[in-house]
């Protein structure tokens, strides 16, 4: 096998894992076997207990043999993938090639950058630094139990990372266009109103809910939390759901609820708007439970981001955009304890029928990820 099959076979055994969320089993098996012979320890190990566990997780780590550890760089993944759906042209789960393309769930999203990048730790030597890999199998689900342990997990062994990469598909239109250094935050909440059930033809006798809870979304609606930053874009409320429960046309209900998403940046913390919102829905006779997914974060342009942009620039000439964009992702947690960005595959097909990634992708990832992490190292 050539240097270029590397990426390329590593992706299709990793594909032929049906890793649903949450992952176990046979996909991390495959890992660890491709890792162990490149000197790796490898440790996996189950977290958590339903609803939101049991997680596997994968922590392996290569230091020097003789001296001192050096720098330690860290790669980043999930091995999780959202469900298929129906419809594809090739089984989700049968790794298969069609033209340039390699089709299969998880292809960008992302076994394929994993991959990429224990391909490219064939020609690292290891007495370059210390390297670690931090995968998870519960990326794509609650992420309760997932990243948050691995953490905890590298913080017990006292094995915290200097810098962090993580492989989350960030192009766009063409690999290396993007490199995400943060993300906003993430929020939920659900907002209900009690009342009393009654008959509509006599409602002196009951307490409608409905028209309270509609003027505490109008009251949200209204809600301008802030105009954007350098490098986020403004903050945003968003109703998603109402649900009243009522069959019968002549009932007034009981109750009435709502929920809201909340993307928010590094202005406000989860808490803060939690508590903003309960307070305004509180004083109009609304009760709000909130739930935080993850905290925004920003690592400002510097060693890291500039490293990963020459990197990406020396391989394919095109200079990253620095960017803030898009959902949320685990960097949100492994940004507590050192500099993150992601820089990955590009999304285009992520999470869609017949996802696919460009063959030629997979190894020029691969030796951008190997320019990384030996200036990484340096």
């Amino acid at each position: 096998m050539n240097d270029k099959q590397i990426a390329l076979d590593y992706a299709k055994r990793l594909i032929a894992c049906a890793s649903i969320t949450p992952a176990t089993g046979d996909v991390f098996a495959e890992l660890e076997a491709m890792l162990e012979p490149l000197g790796f320890d490898v440790t996996r190990f189950v977290s958590g207990e339903a609803p939101d566990g049991p997680v596997e997780n994968l922590f392996a780590i290569r230091s020097p043999k003789t001296g001192e550890p050096g720098r330690h760089f860290a790669f980043a993944g999930h091995l999780d993938v959202v469900p298929p759906g129906e419809g594809w042209h090739s089984d989700p789960f049968t790794p298969e090639i069609r033209g340039d393309l390699l089709y299969g769930r998880g292809a960008v999203d992302m076994k394929g950058s994993i991959a990429s990048f224990v391909a490219a730790l064939h020609d690292i030597p290891q007495d370059a630094g210390t390297i670690s890999l931090i995968i998870t199998g519960d990326e794509e689900g609650p992420a309760v139990y997932g990243t948050r342990a691995l953490i905890d997990h590298m913080q017990e062994r006292g094995t915290i990372p200097d810098l962090c990469l993580v492989g989350e598909p960030t192009s766009v239109k063409q690999l290396g266009d993007m490199v995400k250094i943060g993300r906003r935050g993430s929020v939920n909440m659900w907002i209900s109103v009690d009342g009393t059930q009654g008959h509509v033809a006599y409602p002196h006798m009951a307490d409608n809910p409905i028209p309270k809870l509609v003027r505490i979304l109008a009251a949200i609606d209204d809600i301008v939390l802030d105009n954007g930053t350098d490098w986020f874009q403004p903050s945003n409320i968003e109703i998603t759901d109402l649900n009243v429960g009522n069959p019968a046309h002549n009932v007034i209900p009981k109750r009435a609820e709502a929920r809201t998403s909340t993307r928010f940046n590094d202005l406000h913390t989860g808490a803060e708007l939690v508590e903003r919102i309960t307070n305004l829905a509180e004083a109009m006779g609304g009760s709000v439970k909130g739930i935080v997914s993850g905290e925004a974060f920003l690592t400002p342009p510097g060693e890291l981001s500039t490293l990963v942009s020459n990197a990406i620039e020396a391989e394919t000439g095109i200079l990253p955009e620095l960017s803030t964009s898009g959902g949320t992702s685990d960097a949100r947690f492994l940004s507590q304890i050192c500099p993150v960005v992601e820089f990955g595959l590009c999304n285009a097909t992520m999470h869609k029928l017949d996802e696919a990634v460009a063959v030629q992708d997979l190894d020029r990832l691969a030796v951008i990820y190997k320019r990384i992490v030996v200036a990484a190292l340096a």
